[in-house]
């Protein structure tokens, strides 16, 4: 079933609470305060059946100016408004800013109605009439019908009740299937029960028993019980006024604005790249870096705007803009916001959230304007498509991108299979999570590793690769070591690098000796035909070479297999080396077991070689320990 929310608007005293009172026979004015005064000053809230058999819930703003950020709170989420202008006042300062805050909130559908009618006689009421059609030419409702009523007498009432129920059946489906969320315009406390607070449910369902968070104060509750329109009920859908009785959370864990949310379905940001609009009716200019106070959902922050594409902003114009808020807040893109000065007290503009997560950008970039002048498209793929290439660099899981998207996960899913067959996005899968990286990002990590590996082997032209630690921390330092070796996987796969061991290099590179770099390693050669070969640091002061020169040379004749080092601190030809092998196997099959004293004098060297080569063996387990003696395995 289609569920509806209905606001009204306008100017203090011209009848909004007491229209609502005679479609539904109850006051939303509910403080002791506003029964006194006869003024609302906080949101009311209340319902009543439509005649198609639709549950409508109702939001009563209040008009006072003074008030205006308890009437933002309210009107979120509202599919069909009733801006009320009374007859005998007609269009009074919070008429038109009430009008321009929910054209720029992007509500669609609505009327008029002109309350009070049977105080003023009938000419009066059409130049009332023909004023209203005037100063709503450029809003959502140039055209639409002026009702009129007198709540008191009744007069006209039912035909703003017909009105509703023909408008609400043009209202578009909510998507139920979505994310949940819920801004919250007011929290309380009831003795039995605990914390209690109320929002328009924008998207998705709840139900009793969900786990949920709450955004940005980021604490954590339950769902223990669920009112719809004062009745309990199992679960809630989008489009409805609901009120969440949450177990395990305080009074003071949440407050008007506070989000309530999946866990770790949102993002909280001190940061929002937007469009923003200024009204036309303003008399000033708007400088970059102004503070301002942005209202968007129940919330209310202050913050700077940056603006982006020029330093000025008249009014009537747009301008792409980052808002650099002051305390932190959850968004989605598409959210709707407004902008007001906070001294004096004005509505300036409002706008559209293009990116709720977004990095500090630099103001005249180029690059910056052309990416969200895409996020701003609508065009659901190319967005997604943005967003990965934006949040590459930060390795997003796909659960991280639909948060940032906003969209459906199925939606989510189609767009990514359409991305990857197109080449533009790859997915790294791993176990619990899948990690989609644009392929302009992956080709620039490829042209970084591929630079540093080239200026390796450069550099060290005898080594046979570079330490695959040294390139991860460099460019896939801020990823999972497990996602950073699919990555190094995928290198490979496209003939790109080779690995051995520990070690990465460029497919195809072989280590490549100078002729100075030959003369050391035959000097080199030479040195380790004999078991008592001289110490390196000696070799290389009789060769007359630097000793990292010469380390190199070594290290290069190691990794190719022509000197084997057995510990730190001995080395041998690789030749030698299985000539004693050799011998220590033929002395040991003919006299059954060795001492190091024996294989000293069988090879011509001291004790310290000896040891270290039966050492070795003994690891390889070619030979074990017995005694003071060596035996085969």
């Amino acid at each position: 079933m289609k569920h509806i929310i209905i606001g009204t608007a306008g100017h203090i005293d011209h009848g909004k609470t007491t229209l609502i009172k005679a479609i539904t026979g109850r006051n939303t004015d509910r403080l002791k305060e506003e029964k006194a005064r006869g003024i609302s000053i906080e949101l009311g809230f209340t319902y009543f059946d439509l005649p198609n058999g639709q549950r409508a819930g109702i939001i009563d703003v209040p008009g006072h100016e003074k008030f205006i950020k308890n009437m933002l709170a309210g009107v979120i989420g509202i599919d069909i408004v009733l801006l009320v202008i009374a007859a005998d006042e007609g269009i009074m300062p919070q008429t038109l800013e009430h009008l321009a805050i929910l054209n720029l909130l992007g509500i669609k559908k609505g009327f008029v109605v002109l309350t009070k009618t049977d105080l003023v006689d009938e000419e009066w009421i059409q130049l009332v009439e023909e004023d209203i059609k005037t100063e709503v030419e450029d809003t959502f409702l140039k055209g639409s019908p002026i009702v009129r009523a007198s709540s008191t007498k009744g007069d006209g009432v039912e035909d703003v009740i017909a009105l509703i129920n023909e408008i609400s059946l043009e209202i578009d489906d909510r998507e139920v299937d979505d994310m949940p969320r819920l801004p919250v315009d007011r929290v309380f406390s009831i003795s039995g029960f605990g914390t209690v607070v109320t929002g328009t449910l924008l998207s998705g369902k709840f139900k009793i028993g969900d786990e949920v968070q709450i955004y940005p104060e980021d604490n954590y509750g339950r769902i223990r019980n669920l009112q719809v329109h004062d009745k309990d009920s199992d679960i809630a859908y989008a489009g409805q006024r609901v009120a969440i009785n949450l177990a395990g959370v305080k009074k003071d864990d949440v407050n008007r604005g506070s989000v309530i949310a999946f866990v770790n379905s949102m993002k909280d940001t001190m940061m929002l790249d937007v469009k923003v609009k200024l009204l036309k009716s303003i008399d000033k200019e708007i400088y970059n870096r102004i503070r301002l106070k942005l209202y968007i959902g129940t919330k209310e922050v202050l913050c700077r705007m940056i603006l982006l594409d020029r330093d000025v902003l008249n009014p009537n114009e747009e301008a792409y803009a980052q808002l650099h808020l002051e305390e932190k807040i959850v968004a989605k893109r598409g959210d709707r916001f407004i902008l007001r000065f906070y001294s004096p007290m004005f509505t300036i503009g409002g706008g559209e959230v293009l990116d709720p997560n977004p990095d500090k950008k630099k103001r005249f970039d180029n690059v910056s304007i052309e990416e969200l002048k895409i996020l701003e498209s609508g065009d659901s793929k190319h967005i997604l498509e943005e967003v990965i290439k934006n949040k590459s660099k930060d390795f997003p899981t796909l659960k991280e991108v639909l948060i940032e998207t906003g969209f459906k996960e199925d939606d989510l899913t189609k767009y990514i299979e359409s991305l990857k067959s197109e080449g533009s996005v790859l997915v790294f899968n791993l176990v619990k999570d899948e990690y989609p990286i644009h392929i302009d990002f992956f080709n620039k990590i490829k042209k970084s590793i591929i630079n540093e590996l080239d200026k390796f082997h450069s550099r060290y032209p005898l080594r046979t690769g570079m330490p695959k630690e040294e390139v991860r921390s460099k460019y896939l330092g801020n990823c999972k070591i497990k996602l950073s070796d699919l990555i190094m996987d995928k290198l490979k796969e496209e003939g790109i690098i080779e690995q051995e061991l520990d070690l990465i290099r460029l497919k195809g590179f072989k280590p490549i000796f100078t002729e100075e770099q030959n003369k050391i390693r035959e000097e080199i050669l030479n040195n380790y035909r004999d078991y008592l070969p001289v110490k390196n640091d000696d070799l290389a002061k009789q060769l007359d070479v630097k000793t990292e020169e010469f380390d190199e040379v070594f290290n290069a004749m190691i990794n190719n297999q022509e000197i084997i080092r057995l510990s730190k601190d001995i080395c041998l030809s690789m030749e030698n080396y299985y000539r004693a092998l050799d011998i220590l196997k033929d002395y040991i099959s003919k006299n059954d077991s060795i001492t190091i004293g024996e294989f000293r004098d069988l090879i011509n060297t001291n004790r310290k070689i000896a040891l270290g080569l039966l050492e070795y063996f003994d690891q390889l387990k070619v030979t074990k320990r017995e005694g003071e003696k060596r035996v085969l395995v």
